[in-house]
C-alpha cells in the first residue's frame, strides 16, 4: 500500500511552462498537486474518480 505518492510527472504538452500540475500514483487513485507549489501539498483521488476525471477531459465535456 502506498501511502505517499510516489512517480511524480507532469504531462508532456506543458513542456517548460510552469503553470501546469502534476500527477503522483497513490494506492489505486492518483495525486495531483500545483507544479508552481509543491509544498502546498496534494488531494488524493480514488482510481475510479481519476478515470471518470480522464474521461471527461479526453471527451471534451468541461467545454
Amino acid at each position: 500500500m502506498t501511502l505517499l505518492p510516489e512517480g511524480w510527472r507532469k504531462s508532456s504538452y506543458s513542456g517548460q511552462q510552469s503553470a501546469c500540475v502534476e500527477v503522483g500514483r497513490v494506492n489505486d487513485g492518483a495525486a495531483v498537486r500545483d507544479a508552481k507549489d509543491r509544498s502546498a501539498g496534494y488531494f488524493t483521488t480514488t482510481g475510479r474518480q481519476w478515470a471518470a476525471f480522464i474521461d471527461t477531459v479526453k471527451t471534451d465535456r468541461f467545454n
